[in-house]
């Protein structure tokens, strides 16, 4: 049952209901929207020090300067809290903040304290309200903020120009914002950033027009959000960047040397919002724009409403590596617009996301795709519960324990386990059939924190119907709550891959490969026949793959790495230059932390090989990066 928090007992039922259910715009007075909270014992999130149930934050108001000298950010944070007629306190979170001073609106000052400090949650500032209801926190970021990274002009395409980016989930916006930083505490906020020029500043809101000049050489940028969403999702990116308009309603930031590779990768981006929304309904959050970052940035994307967070290892020239963007674009539904209440129930943001990536990618690039990369995933997930065993507790999709940390769980589970599920829901009650349920479940719960209990509950109520028949069928409980993969499961047509497959038959028969065949393939076909090779392959045998397929030239990251993992495993020497400089210019973790694991499981070869490379590297990724790295290469717990 869904519960929502009831913050006094003065507070009317109409009030919050008016605030809480679909909420596409501001209230119709001109308010703030207000989300809703959770209360059920499954929704409370044990990574932040937040009581929603007594005090919570409805929108955050930044006024920040930026200094890359000193690689820091200082200003305000104004907080407008919600808060029980009762309550006199509120608790936020914060990770290495200078707090400087806290006051009300009038500019009276209120006491606060700043707990003890815990390692991967920060410190708790308690604040005390009195019947105050807006709080000004005076504060400056420390110089380690993880959220933030800072880089030197070296470190950019341009090479003139120092940069800034965020990366905010799970739990790192603490370490620049004050607030009560879980997903479940949907927040609305806006944002006056001061920095130096020439940079540009963009966010992960609207932005208010031109910047305006503050004198001294600095701008102010002014950024709104006008929609509550998850705190990890407030990002900031500052540099020299320009713009590229894609389509009447999107467009991308990079830096001006890669302005047209990005422009061109992307221009199937507009087709991309049509065909989800096709799918699952309107866009609600206006422009979609990106920003192509400087490659330390972490992850493959990040789903910044308004303004997806892109590496530029998804450039291939071809567009084959665009389900990144498709992933990136779905979460708008799946993720920002319907959010997980806490990260074990990440599976609801990432799998459900894995799947209309899925869809999105059929719609726009037909069926031999989305099932060759259907199967793929599928791969990726069998391989993944064989490795933790099909009844560890990590291969369910609702995660308990330690596994559901921030950063707890497995890809392989969380986004291929997942979209596996809905894959094979799909498959049972027909596509028409989900595709109604699912479109529903966005508009029922929009903007909105979400649990594994609620999603199974509102398909059992407007899915199953009470069609004992097919809740037999579908084994919902067993996908969500049990490890390994259930009986039902659906699994990749045979087909999708049968040359290739045959082609891998092949070489391990006779060790020879057709180049023609090979240069005619997609990216999936080629991933897939690089992962079917024998795992363990002499010198010359790598050395005469190089040479027929050019596997050392791709353009292609994900193939690169394939290729690099492969040889890496084989300690094949002449492939260490291009790992050392693969590691130097790329911090996607998905790519760097398997490849130092790879080296560093193959001892008196590999280990020296790894040290030596980090010890030049580590400086350039961003700390998601190193938090992962430091543990396989240095030992750290």
């Amino acid at each position: 049952m869904r519960l929502f928090a009831i913050l006094s007992l003065v507070l009317s039922i109409v009030t919050l209901g008016a605030c809480s259910m679909q909420g596409s715009a501001p209230d119709a007075d001109g308010s703030p929207m207000v989300s809703p909270i959770l209360t059920t014992e499954d929704a409370k999130d044990p990574y932040s020090y937040a009581q929603p149930e007594v005090a919570r934050v409805t929108h955050v108001a930044l006024d920040l300067e930026l200094n890359f000298e000193n690689r820091d950010v200082s200003g305000t944070a104004t907080l407008d809290v919600l808060a029980a007629d009762s309550a006199d306190k509120v608790i936020l979170d914060t990770m290495g903040l200078e707090i400087l001073s806290v006051t009300d609106n009038a500019g009276s000052d209120l006491p606060f304290e700043v707990g003890e400090t815990k390692e991967g949650i920060g410190a708790p500032l308690t604040i005390t309200l009195g019947d105050k209801r807006q709080v000004i926190i005076a504060y400056k970021s420390g110089p380690k903020a993880k959220a933030l990274q800072w880089l030197v002009p070296e470190q950019t395409a341009g090479g003139k120009h120092p940069y800034l980016l965020s990366q905010g989930q799970p739990t790192l916006n603490r370490t620049w914002i004050p607030t009560q930083d879980s997903p479940g505490i949907r927040q609305t906020w806006e944002a006056k950033i001061t920095a130096p020029e020439p940079l540009t500043v963009v966010m992960s809101g609207l932005s208010g027009g031109d910047p305006t000049d503050a004198g001294k050489g600095r701008r102010v940028f002014n950024f709104t959000m006008d929609k509550p969403v998850a705190p990890y999702l407030i990002a900031i990116a500052a540099g020299d960047i320009v713009f590229k308009e894609l389509g009447p309603r999107s467009g991308v930031w990079t830096e001006p040397a890669m302005l047209d590779k990005a422009a061109a990768e992307l221009a199937d981006t507009e087709k991309m919002i049509d065909a989800a929304e096709e799918l699952y309904g309107d866009y609600r959050w206006g422009r979609y724009d990106m920003i192509v970052l400087p490659p330390s940035f972490p992850y493959g994307g990040m789903e910044n409403p308004v303004m997806t967070f892109l590496t530029p290892t998804f450039i291939a020239g071809d567009r084959s590596l665009t389900g990144l963007v498709a992933h990136e674009l779905a979460h708008s539904w799946s993720g920002n617009l319907v959010t997980n209440a806490n990260w074990s129930d990440s599976w609801l943001n990432e799998g459900t996301t894995s799947y209309f990536e899925n869809r999105i990618i059929e719609k726009l690039y037909g069926n031999k795709r989305a099932s060759q990369e259907r199967a793929l995933n599928f791969a990726a997930m069998e391989e993944t519960i064989a490795e933790k065993g099909s009844d560890a507790d990590i291969t369910a999709l609702h995660l308990t324990g330690e596994n559901a940390s921030p950063e707890g769980g497995a890809s392989g589970v969380i986004y291929d386990k997942g979209a596996s599920f809905f894959h094979t829901v799909e498959a049972i009650v027909g596509r028409e059939k989900f595709d109604t349920w699912l479109e529903s479940w966005f508009d029922r719960h929009a903007f909105e924190p979400a649990t594994s209990a609620m999603i199974l509950a509102d398909m059992r109520k407007n899915l199953v119907k009470g069609d004992e028949e097919l809740e037999a069928k579908l084994l919902l409980d067993e996908w969500v709550y049990q490890p390994g993969l259930p009986s039902n499961a659906l699994r990749p047509d045979p087909a999708a891959f049968a040359e290739v497959d045959k082609a891998a038959a092949a070489y391990v028969a006779n060790r020879t490969l057709d180049k023609a065949v090979w240069e005619k393939w997609t990216s999936a076909e080629r991933l897939r026949l690089l992962s079917k090779l024998p795992q363990q392959l002499p010198d010359e045998e790598l050395a005469k793959l190089d040479g027929d397929l050019g596997l050392t030239a791709s353009a292609n990251n994900e193939i690169l790495f394939a290729w690099l993992k492969l040889s890496l495993q084989n300690r094949y020497d002449p492939a260490v230059p291009l790992a050392e400089e693969f590691l130097a210019t790329v911090g996607r973790r998905k790519f760097v932390a398997p490849l130092f694991e790879t080296l560093m499981e193959q001892g008196e070869w590999g280990k020296p090989i790894a040290k030596r490379i980090y010890a030049k590297t580590r400086g350039r990724y961003h700390a998601v990066t190193t938090g992962t790295v430091d543990k396989t290469v240095l030992g750290e717990d």
